[in-house]
């Protein structure tokens, strides 16, 4: 294997693992929001802009990947 393919393969292997936990993250904070909401309707204008939040700083460790990747692949 060239350097090339060496840097191709560790930038598909960052965003790739990179992104398991954030998708995994999202998916649970999700899941526990809507349950949240369906139990107690009422305090939906609460729960929603937390879940927001939280979903945006997951969604930050995704983008690092991402940007660790690019690194990788462009240096």
């Amino acid at each position: 294997m060239d350097a090339e393919t060496l840097r191709h393969l560790s930038a598909a292997v960052a965003i790739g693992l990179g992104a398991i936990g954030p998708g995994i993250g999202e998916g649970n904070v999700a899941s526990r929001a809507l349950e949240a909401i369906g139990r107690n309707p009422e305090a939906a204008s609460k729960i929603t802009p937390v879940t927001f939040i939280t979903m945006a700083i997951i969604e930050s460790v995704a983008i690092y990947a991402l940007v660790v990747a690019l690194i990788i692949l462009f240096s």
